[in-house]
């Protein structure tokens, strides 16, 4: 079973937007950036948006406790970021979408500006 979630990019330029739905969207945005604002769970993320992988797998590239990776996980499947499906006797974690991959990359990608076009 996979689950999809739906981001809407929203222009906050355009005058089509009043600051109230910003702050509304703001709003129901601050749990998912919360939860990637732990360095252990945006690794997780991070790990994800490549492939589909196990708690095992990512114990292995985390370096980090299956205890802590399985905690950190929790989260992430309970905001929907995450999703998981059996296999075998392991389970299988995805990140929800792929619609989510490219966004958090290039967020990622901010560890590391460049400068262009006068930014960063």
């Amino acid at each position: 079973m996979s689950r999809t979630i739906e981001l809407t990019l929203i222009d906050v330029s355009a005058a089509e937007h009043s600051d109230a739905s910003l702050l509304e969207h703001a709003k129901d945005l601050a749990p998912q950036f919360k939860a990637l604002a732990d360095e252990n769970r945006l690794a997780i993320v991070l790990l994800l948006s490549e492939h589909s992988r196990t708690v095992r797998e990512l114990t292995e590239a985390t370096g980090l406790a299956q205890t802590l990776v399985s905690h950190h996980l929790a989260p992430l499947r309970e905001l929907g970021l995450v999703s998981v499906v059996p296999k075998g006797r392991s389970n299988v974690y995805s990140l929800c979408c792929d619609a989510f991959s490219a966004p958090l990359r290039a967020l990622a990608g901010l560890s590391n500006p460049v400068e262009h076009n006068g930014c960063c």
